[in-house]
């Protein structure tokens, strides 16, 4: 069962292999590495040395929120609660780092603590934090590696909650970039804060160092990153409609080169594709047959938007199949799977979306049941 669709998501074709589309080439960036992700499908739109290890500087810190946020999400942590400023965490005001300034053997709220993390880039609330989840930060760090593992960053290792230069303390522009995805998608309560503009704790006000939040209003995130070694970093994430795109700069030379690098990455990415809406959710797009249900056929469904990414004006080279499991019995759970659609493009298959059940199918009496058994055993004669 085939039909054109405004479907693309070019999910297992490489950067710039559409020969057939007219792109503008990407901007031309001094920088260590960089990468523009489409978030819907994780598409790689484009990319410089975008596998390279390298420095993270601060951006480390969005693993270190990541956790939290999850361990908050699941109950692990509330938000009120109070955590310790030790000796070890503690930051003495020196001017080679950034901190929230929670006095020393003071505590703050965990909440409190992530907003020092992500607003203010707190290397105290970042250590205070991994002592209070794991015992000591090296322990934490194990969690992190474990978590970036989890999610497919593939070449990452974190040494410290902070990003200070370690040795073998590294990551990538395609793994940042992944993680800033699972942020937004997992972490949707509290990703508002990465919004947001300043932050004010002990009586001290510090203003977010991402400079775009304050000119572009279609960026809401995510962190800045800065040391020696890496150079000026900085990942983003600007929604436009209903594209969302993710930006990463590894070692700019400069804060102002960071947010303009970035600016030129989203305009190029925001001129050259679009995203299509190719399905809504839950809604009805086949029919299938079901045996030993009191019904005899179930409503097949997307249990998700299905949003698509696509250089512009190829929307109608794409085209989708529906499959559906053979031999379908009752009980049917609302929401189980039940087969898939896929999409290809030029023949070739570019991604796979679950197809579920849109209502529930009970199972029949036991004499109906008995007349299907017959119905499939000869069913299956021919």
């Amino acid at each position: 069962m085939t039909r054109k669709s405004a479907l693309a998501a070019l999910l297992l074709l490489p950067s710039f292999s559409y020969a057939a589309t007219v792109l503008s080439n990407p901007p031309e960036l001094n920088n260590k590495s960089y990468v523009l992700m489409d978030y819907e499908t994780g598409q790689i739109l484009a990319s410089k040395n975008e596998n390279e290890k390298l420095a993270p500087a601060s951006m480390t810190k969005m693993m270190t929120s990541y956790i939290i946020e999850q361990k908050l999400l699941k109950g692990d942590l509330t938000e009120d609660e109070k955590v310790r400023m030790n000796e070890s965490a503690w930051c003495r005001g020196s001017s080679t780092e950034s901190c929230m300034y929670v006095p020393l053997n003071g505590t703050a709220t965990a909440l409190e603590m992530l907003r020092g993390i992500i607003v203010q880039s707190g290397n105290d609330a970042s250590k205070a934090m991994a002592e209070h989840i794991s015992g000591n930060e090296g322990t934490f760090a194990h969690e992190m590696n474990q978590e970036a593992k989890r999610i497919g960053m593939t070449n990452t290792h974190f040494i410290n909650a902070t990003g200070m230069p370690a040795e073998g303390h590294y990551s990538t522009a395609k793994d940042m970039a992944m993680l800033a995805k699972h942020i937004i998608h997992d972490s949707s309560k509290y990703y508002p804060i990465y919004s947001e503009k300043e932050f004010t704790f002990n009586g001290i006000k510090q203003g977010n160092r991402n400079a775009l939040l304050y000119t572009d209003p279609s960026v809401d995130g995510l962190k800045t990153g800065h040391t020696d070694e890496a150079g000026y970093c900085l990942t983003t994430s600007a929604k436009r409609g209903p594209m969302r795109l993710i930006s990463v700069i590894f070692g700019a030379p400069s804060m102002n080169e960071r947010a303009s690098q970035t600016r030129e990455l989203l305009s190029w990415g925001y001129s050259n594709f679009e995203t299509v809406n190719v399905q809504p959710a839950n809604k009805v797009i086949a029919k299938a047959k079901v045996y030993f249900g009191k019904e005899n056929e179930v409503q097949v469904g997307l249990p998700e938007a299905f949003n698509v990414t696509m250089p512009k004006g190829q929307a109608d080279a794409i085209k989708t199949q529906i499959s559906v499991q053979p031999n379908l019995n009752a009980p049917l759970q609302k929401g189980q799977v039940i087969g898939k659609l896929t999409a290809t493009l030029n023949g070739k298959v570019i991604t796979e979306k679950p197809l579920v059940a849109i209502n529930a199918v009970e199972e029949a009496g036991f004499f109906s049941r008995m007349l299907d058994h017959i119905k499939m055993f000869f069913s299956n004669l021919f």
